[in-house]
């Protein structure tokens, strides 16, 4: 953290925003029960006030036991998220933890809440069901922070223990299902390029048409950011193509919503004129007229598998980072079929 100069906010800093000395600052975040309440939550407020992060005291900190975890969202509105977390909320309930959720999709906002929570020793451990930790941490510092899993994505760099999918394959598998109906004009709207996860699954599409020698070609490859209307307004701009596709490979049950209520609204016939297909398996899916092909992820179980994990490091045990994958299917319905000849 910096103050607004550029420099690095100091304890001194600190201590004079909260009209103490620094020794009562060192007090009151190495050992909070020898100053008063009062006293300790003027420090709190100044640190965030200065944004000091004492990365160099963090080592020596003992950690209380608040049996709290801290699940950082990417974007609490996505439907995706809503089993993720009941996955982590129930588990965790069963071993006596607290779960709260912060939405990190306006990141520079939340920052200062989240740091506040890891100063104070008010959680035993996070889980990110995004890539990103949510504050300007290096790897070094990472050791200083509490226990961290994450599930749903996949970022090796962060050395992190993960609960994911193998989204290339379900991606390759759900375009490679299309190929077997006949289709050759096959369209993909992709998530967001900053979420690797979108990556994986953009790969696993083009592999799919390179196994069979097919043509990538780049205006069939679009870029949507999970939302019904992303999925609409894309999928428009595909139809209206000089040589359209015949279906389309949606990263999203969302944007594969959206997608089939503009094919629909600019007349065509699902799925003899336009096969779609998900991914996610939201309960909504079913229910889409026609009923939506996708990929199930197992929801539930990457919540749930996730804080197994964190309470393995919580309770002293050694966890071994990287991967931990869990199985994937592609669910057919009313919404693909073969080509028109």
């Amino acid at each position: 953290m910096e103050k607004k100069n550029g420099a690095l906010a100091t304890m001194k800093d600190v201590a004079k925003a909260a009209g103490v000395s620094t020794a009562t600052v060192s007090r009151a975040l190495m050992n909070p029960d020898k100053v008063s309440a009062r006293t300790r939550q003027k420090v709190e407020n100044s640190v965030l006030e200065v944004g000091y992060y004492p990365h160099s005291l963090a080592k020596n900190l003992r950690r209380n036991d608040a049996r709290t975890i801290l699940v950082i969202v990417p974007n609490i509105s996505d439907p995706f998220f809503t089993d993720v977390i009941r996955g982590i909320e129930e588990t965790a309930a069963e071993h006596g933890y607290l779960v709260l959720i912060g939405d990190c999709q306006h990141q520079q906002q939340q920052e200062h809440a989240f740091i506040n929570f890891l100063i104070t020793k008010r959680i035993d451990g996070m889980v990110l069901l995004g890539s990103n930790i949510p504050f300007d941490v290096s790897k070094e510092e990472q050791k200083n922070l509490p226990p961290i899993v994450m599930a749903n994505e996949f970022a090796p760099e962060l050395e992190l223990p993960t609960v994911h999918i193998d989204n290339l394959t379900a991606a390759f598998n759900a375009t490679h299902y299309l190929q077997k109906l006949g289709h050759k004009h096959i369209a993909c709207i992709t998530g967001p390029e900053t979420m690797p996860l979108c990556h994986y699954r953009l790969q696993g599409y083009i592999q799919a048409l390179r196994r069979t020698g097919e043509e990538i070609r780049e205006e069939y490859i679009i870029r949507g950011d999970f939302t019904h209307e992303s999925g609409a307004t894309l999928t428009e701009t595909l139809l209206t193509l000089p040589a359209p596709p015949s279906a389309i490979f949606c990263h999203s049950d969302v944007m594969a919503m959206g997608a089939m209520w503009q094919a629909k609204k600019m007349g065509l016939k699902l799925p003899e004129d336009l096969s779609v297909v998900g991914f996610d398996n939201l309960n909504l899916a079913q229910y889409c007229e026609p009923a939506l092909t996708t990929v199930k992820q197992p929801r539930y179980e990457i919540g749930h598998h996730a804080i197994l994990l964190l309470l393995e490091q919580l309770q002293g045990r050694l966890v071994a980072k990287g991967s931990r994958l869990l199985e994937t299917e592609l669910i057919i319905r009313a919404s693909t079929c073969s080509p028109k000849s």
